[in-house]
């Protein structure tokens, strides 16, 4: 631990070495590190004479990715206060309960969310109001409070042991948890994110993915800050924009989810835009199928996979930039600071080859959940992470995901892992997307069904399809039933919604 210092202190030491070297660009606007560091002192300073807002604090953040986002994180460090960055797609009842449940002083919000405000407000009458491009009802614009921020230095005791995010689950099985992350917790992230990707202040990390999340925020961005790199903002997703905005401004490096990969690999302009500038694009949080990396292999682009979650950081086990890749399949080793086990239901370690869930450790990892000390016990095992994630690693250690505990089918006394159905399924032309669940069965306790969009303007032949699956998989993994659908139900976060199409499913009597 660094006594004494901050996150920002690292912002301010990068805006001493290179002052004028851009930080941040976003929407053709662009900030420098003198000029990014002085936004992060002068609202530091305007929030704890105005608010007295300090040490243990918090203050959410409603509004797309912008560099005020970041000022406001930093500011937070600077303070020992915490960021609490709100999922604005998600709906007004879910968003409300995170501001009652986080009780935060303050709430920033842009202008585009303000027919959320009144609701947000009565969960939390007491939370003060600061305008992100405008001044909100009865509040005050950042604009202003920057301007009016006092001279005098600002004295704090914040430190590296400080909270720093809040950040709040998916929720897809209850009451979503708020994630505790310090300012530690992200020093060690982004050590490990700078080994990963070979991340210097040479770089230029091009930022696409929501940063209310840990993937948008913490795998390439705050990293890319700490290093003294230039970060571009989008402020939210649309691959025409991105694919214009890697030919034009020749980023290094960018983070994208499969889905959005897709997105990007689908779009007219894809052929034809210059990738060069890409050491390499790191994606995570689902299966990658084989087709995307080969896909952006032939354009000469690297594909790294990372593995982690809101706990983590969430870079915990990753493949490196730089190394041949001649696993399939595997998301890497662990990182500097991680240990990594996988254990049966009873705790013991198991080795080489045998699937069980995945436990972490390390100083990147959360120190809790807010004011559930339930859930946070439920969390560890004798100081190890349980991911709720099944995986197993081969002689050398790396490690292959291999599902969600949760999602795993039991069939006959077999385990299935539906994600392994699902990599064989997505690899079969004309398939978009899809999603495996088990389903009650009277004879062997669950049985496989298999849901898959087709790609616009794809006919699949099932029979063929069918065919592929039997050459790719054991008889008791093929799926009973396969049907065809238009849309498959995500959360917020994006990820498919397993627990409802198995729902929807389990009244339907099974065949075959």
């Amino acid at each position: 631990m660094m006594a004494g210092l901050t996150l920002a202190d690292f912002v301010a030491r990068n805006a001493g070495f290179a002052p004028h070297k851009v930080a941040l660009r976003c929407d053709g606007a662009a900030l420098t590190y003198a000029g990014f560091s002085a936004r992060i002192e002068s609202l530091a300073r305007a929030l704890s004479r105005r608010f007295q807002l300090g040490r243990g604090d918090r203050i959410a953040h409603l509004g797309l990715n912008s560099p005020e986002l970041l000022v406001l994180l930093y500011a937070c460090a600077r303070l020992g206060a915490m960021l609490v960055p709100m999922n604005w797609r998600l709906a007004v009842p879910e968003l409300a309960f995170m501001i009652g449940d986080a009780e935060p002083k303050l709430l920033a919000i842009e202008s585009r969310f303000l027919g959320h405000l009144q609701a947000l407000r009565a969960a939390a009458p007491a939370m003060g109001v600061i305008g992100l491009d405008d001044e909100a009802a009865g509040g005050v614009s950042i604009e202003a409070l920057l301007a009016e921020a006092p001279r005098q230095p600002l004295l704090t005791e914040a430190s590296f042991a400080d909270p720093l995010l809040l950040v709040y689950t998916s929720g897809t099985t209850g009451r979503p948890k708020g994630a505790l992350l310090t300012q530690e917790a992200l020093h060690w992230n982004a050590v490990a994110s700078a080994h990963m990707h070979g991340l210097s202040a040479a770089d230029h990390v091009l930022t696409v993915l929501p940063m209310f999340h840990v993937g948008g925020l913490n795998i390439q961005t705050t990293p890319a800050l700490q290093m003294g790199a230039t970060v571009t903002l989008h402020p939210r997703f649309a691959p025409g924009a991105m694919l214009a905005a890697i030919a034009t401004e020749r980023p290094s490096l960018t983070v994208l989810v499969p889905a959005t990969l897709r997105a990007i690999l689908e779009h007219k302009d894809f052929a034809d835009t210059d990738l060069s500038s890409l050491r390499a694009v790191t994606t995570g949080s689902t299966i990658v199928p084989e087709a995307l990396v080969e896909a952006l292999a032939e354009r000469g682009v690297r594909l790294i996979q990372v593995y982690g979650a809101t706990e983590t950081g969430p870079v915990s086990v990753y493949e490196r930039f730089d190394l041949p890749r001649d696993r399939r399949d595997t998301t890497g080793l662990p990182g500097l600071s991680v240990e990594m086990r996988i254990l049966d239901d009873a705790g013991h370690e198991l080795g080489a080859g045998l699937p069980g869930e995945i436990a972490l450790r390390g100083p990147g990892l959360f120190s809790g959940y807010w004011r559930n000390e339930e859930a946070t016990q439920a969390a560890f095992r004798d100081n190890w992470f349980l991911s709720g994630d099944i995986g197993m690693v081969d002689a050398d250690g790396y490690l292959y995901v291999r599902d969600r505990k949760k999602n795993v089918i039991i069939s006959g006394g077999e385990n299935i892992y539906p994600a392994e159905i699902e990599r064989v399924i997505l690899e079969f032309p004309g398939v978009s997307e899809c999603a495996v669940i088990g389903v009650p069965d009277p004879r062997w306790q669950e049985t496989p069904v298999a849901l898959i969009v087709p790609r616009q303007g794809a006919v699949l032949a099932l029979d063929r399809l069918e065919a592929h699956l039997a050459a790719n998989l054991a008889r008791f993994k093929l799926p009973r039933r396969i049907l065809l659908r238009d849309t498959l139900p995500r959360n917020a976060m994006g990820k498919v919604q397993h627990f409802a199409l198995k729902a929807e499913l389990s009244e339907v009597p099974a065949t075959g």
